[in-house]
């Protein structure tokens, strides 16, 4: 039977594409696969890694009928395979890395080449979170190389010291429900969930026959719901209200309700993303990934596929909250094996390790330059939101002991609306992808967004900054200043290694976006 008599109509149905029709009813027939999946017993664990092959030969070959994808992304495990079981230098990781973000560019560059529309299925979606995987797998096997002194909580957490066989390697890249659209997750976590290892000793168990705590089916199922009621809200407003729509007549309405309106048409673009993660983070909780423990009412928590979180998002606090909120695993993957990674040894990573990810994050979203304009913008936003947070923030907050005033309310009030003002209008060429579209959009909302940054940048760079400083010295509001922060020398590794990685600096979570202006050049204090 041809799948495709059954997705045509479907798709005709919902107006939406084939290809578009058969992502989602790949995430969908995820769930039930997932119940599945929990039942081969842990101590069959090969049947686990051919079911996830099996599994994903099932959604590329009768469903996405997308072979050559299939196939790219084998070379490039089989490739990542090699290399890390038989080179055993300090250079390994960074040819695995080499091989796998190569390819990826080669294929954003075709996929440009060929005007390919987001609705069609292609190798880049898939092959964007293997390289994640591949490359996050070549440097666990490279700490698990290393001396144990030389490693990080992250490196000794997730190092791989026993290389594994073909099928275990190939089970973990075609980990089913995570092939299309994510989540990642590290080799050394994959294997905890085949051998289930990670429920040892679990006071509430799903049942005696398996080591599963109870509550995962609860949140699995709820996430799907929210994933679809996403794509609902997708359809029925993202056809009437989106950047395409609004661009034409958008010249024809006065400027305030031009920048209204298009507050509206963001979180419609953003919502197909919410839809995806969230159905997928739900399916991924089903085969067991994800748990992270007990809450204090006894509840088991399973947040440990969440790659959004989108109330934190549309409802910020601040500009740091979207960045922390947004493709989590994304920002892991950077942090741990491109920002870490690329500072000297027994060095805090800096300016350098920060422009270095922050261009590895750009090649791996693809080569339209709408994304490089949301990135630039971003740096700048970065530093403002520090500044602003540094400056005006201490004159709000209630003292010890007094609970929260009306004041730090409307404060936070205030954040959250310039935060989404401002996430809107930088996100835009990060949707329309090219410059002149970017342009034209940003002219229509009389550049508002460059506004606020630029009239930010000014003023805490004119004296601004300097004042307010002041201000807080004399009312006692001024923090004492910070002691520095020695880097405890590390043990000299007897495995070859030049950089070992530093441990991560608390709260640095924004490595998709280039270096804060500010820390660059840092204005008067």
């Amino acid at each position: 039977m041809d799948l495709d008599s059954v997705f045509v109509p479907l798709a005709e149905l919902a107006g939406a594409s084939v290809d578009q029709i058969k992502l989602i009813s790949c995430l969908l027939i995820a769930f039930p696969l997932g119940s599945v999946f929990v039942r081969i017993p842990s101590s069959q664990p090969a049947l686990k890694h051919l079911f996830n092959i099996a599994i994903t030969l099932f959604y590329f070959f009768p469903v996405l009928k997308v072979y050559g994808v299939f196939f790219q992304l084998l070379a490039s495990v089989l490739a990542t395979y090699a290399v890390a079981k038989y080179d055993r230098s300090s250079r390994m990781p960074w040819l695995v890395f080499a091989i796998v973000m190569g390819h990826l560019t080669i294929n954003h560059i075709i996929r440009a080449l060929r005007q390919t529309s987001y609705e069609t299925m292609d190798v880049t979606g898939p092959q964007m979170v293997l390289t994640m995987k591949l490359t996050t797998f070549a440097w666990n096997v490279w700490d698990g190389r290393r001396p144990a002194e030389d490693l990080d909580k992250w490196q000794s957490t997730k190092r791989v010291v026993q290389f594994p066989t073909l099928l275990e390697f190939l089970g973990y890249a075609f980990y089913f429900p995570g092939i299309l659209v994510g989540p990642y997750l590290e080799y050394h976590d994959y294997m905890e969930l085949i051998t289930e290892r990670l429920y040892d000793n679990l006071p509430v168990k799903e049942n005696s026959s398996r080591k599963l705590p109870k509550g995962r089916k609860r949140v699995a199922y709820s996430k799907m719901v929210l994933g679809l009621a996403y794509l609902g809200a997708y359809v029925v407003i993202a056809s009437k209200h989106n950047f395409t729509v609004a661009l034409p007549w958008f010249k024809e309405q006065p400027l305030w309700k031009r920048i209204a309106m298009f507050q509206l048409y963001s979180p419609s673009e953003r919502v197909k993303y919410y839809a995806v993660w969230t159905l997928t983070e739900g399916a991924s909780i089903l085969t067991g990934f994800g748990f992270t423990g007990f809450n204090a009412k006894g509840k088991s928590t399973w947040t440990g596929a969440a790659n959004v979180i989108p109330l934190d998002i549309e409802f910020p606090s601040n500009f740091k909250g979207i960045l922390d909120s947004w493709n989590m695993k994304t920002n892991i993957w950077l942090r741990e094996c491109v920002y870490k990674r690329v500072a000297r040894k027994g060095k805090k990573p800096g300016f350098k390790s920060m422009m270095i990810t922050s261009m590895t994050s750009a090649f791996w979203h693809g080569i339209y330059p709408g994304y490089y304009l949301t990135f630039m913008l971003g740096g700048f936003i970065t530093a403002v939101a520090r500044l602003a947070r540094a400056n005006f923030r201490p004159f709000f907050l209630p003292k010890d002991g007094q609970p929260v005033s009306m004041k730090k309310r409307l404060y936070d009030l205030t954040g959250t609306i310039f935060s989404l003002f401002v996430l809107n209008y930088a996100a835009t060429p990060f949707i329309l992808l090219t410059i002149e579209d970017s342009i034209e959009a940003w002219r229509t909302l009389g550049y508002y967004g460059h506004i606020i940054i630029g009239g930010g940048m000014v003023f805490f760079y004119a004296g601004g900054a300097k004042f307010l400083r002041g201000l807080q010295r004399k009312k006692g509001l001024l923090p004492p200043p910070r002691k520095p922060t020695l880097v405890p020398p590390v043990a000299k590794s007897t495995s070859g290694s030049d950089s070992s990685g530093p441990s991560t600096p608390v709260g640095e979570q924004d490595f998709v976006l280039p270096p804060s202006f500010d820390k660059v050049v840092p204005p008067e204090k």
